[in-house]
């Protein structure tokens, strides 16, 4: 399976880290644990079996729009079928219209039923994972908050990247010359 994912800017990526820090400090589960040196804050706007070369030219079009600034909506917690931890992102017009770009590009080349269907347009919510784990319920303490540092009042998203779940490998996708 291919990601194809957004980076922060070199700030937000600092206070990420710290709350992944925080997370694990405390013993929750947190992305800190996660030591793959490609293991890097970043937001997920879709994932599919295949990266073809037209999809590759639509990507490097739409990664000319950036860096784009977000605002962080605050901490959000998931139950599916993880239990996950997050800042979530605001979703504006500009983070709405790249992410269709790219879920046009991904769906043009792929079978819809080989999609992840929580990154279709109408159910994705854009978030920062701080922490996930398959215990049920993990993020439910009501001190979780107070072990955080408050989110960045503002962010960059900088870097489109894809990774490869099966090998591993990156791959920038980085706007025509």
């Amino acid at each position: 399976m291919r990601t194809v994912e957004l980076l922060v800017d070199e700030a937000t990526e600092s206070a990420v880290r710290e709350a992944w820090r925080r997370l694990a400090d405390a013993g929750l589960p947190s992305q800190a644990r996660h030591r793959s040196p490609t293991n890097r804050p970043h937001l997920t706007l879709a994932a599919c079996p295949e990266l073809t070369a037209p999809i590759r030219w639509e990507l490097a079009e739409a990664a000319a729009a950036l860096p784009l600034p977000v605002r962080f909506a605050g901490l959000i917690r998931f139950e599916r079928p993880t239990s996950v931890l997050a800042w979530s992102l605001e979703l504006d017009a500009a983070l709405t219209g790249l992410h269709r770009t790219v879920w046009d590009a991904v769906t043009a080349d792929n079978r819809p039923e080989t999609l992840n269907p929580l990154h279709a347009p109408d159910n994705w919510s854009p978030h920062i994972t701080l922490g996930r784990t398959r215990r049920p319920g993990a993020f439910t303490s009501r001190r979780i908050p107070e072990l955080l540092p408050p989110p960045p009042l503002a962010a960059h998203l900088t870097t489109l990247r894809s990774f490869d779940t099966e090998t591993g490998t990156l791959e920038i996708l980085s706007p025509r010359g």
